[in-house]
């Protein structure tokens, strides 16, 4: 009898290992395979890109159109350059164009009407792009976009103005067109017609 103890001891090993085992299963331990786990990634959409900043040559100079505001930040403002358009740029807030007449738009088929300030049908007089959102024809109190006292500093042809987060510029064969460097939404318009996207200067 004494002969078999080694062997009975060994299988009682043997049986407290395979329960062990059996246990480990059961409780739903993970390997460790030092893999990376997969991250899960938040879907967001990316905001359509603007093209890259122009070339020096094409840079209008901001200074040459700010304009020191109560707050104490600076405005932009411009006039194209047949006159006709006034424009302005308020840092992080807002870029738009008006007539320089200041009452209505002349824009062919602009909208008759659009909610004012109090939720009143009116005729827009501007169109607008704000800094995080899509643009849109608008209702502005006087002097809206226009500098005062004025006349704006001209923004040639072929010229793009960058600044406090939104550009613009003034092409001869599209007209103005302004855009939000934060979610790249902009406008480009004319007496001819308009289109709700940013126009960028030729190559």
């Amino acid at each position: 009898m004494a002969g078999r103890t080694p062997h009975r001891a060994l299988a009682s090993a043997l049986l407290l290992l395979v329960a062990a085992v059996a246990v480990a299963g059961c409780s739903g331990t993970i390997v460790n395979t030092d893999e990376a786990r997969p991250t899960t990634q938040t879907s967001t959409t990316a905001p359509p890109p603007l093209p890259n900043r122009p070339t020096n040559d094409a840079l209008a100079n901001a200074f040459d159109y700010a304009s020191p505001q109560p707050n104490g930040d600076s405005a932009y403002y411009f006039t194209s350059p047949s006159k006709r358009w006034v424009c302005a740029i308020i840092p992080r807030a807002e870029a738009g164009c008006q007539a320089s007449t200041g009452s209505g738009i002349p824009v062919k088929d602009a909208p008759d009407a659009v909610a004012n300030a109090d939720g009143t049908e009116e005729a827009p007089n501007a169109i607008r792009v704000g800094r995080a959102a899509e643009p849109e024809f608008a209702v502005l109190d006087s002097p809206g976009y226009s500098l005062v006292p004025g006349p704006a500093a001209i923004l040639p042809f072929g010229k793009v103005l960058i600044v406090a987060g939104f550009r613009c510029n003034v092409q001869e064969a599209t007209g103005i067109s302004c855009a939000s460097e934060f979610t790249g939404n902009g406008f480009t318009f004319s007496a001819d017609g308009y289109t709700m996207q940013y126009t960028d200067l030729p190559a």
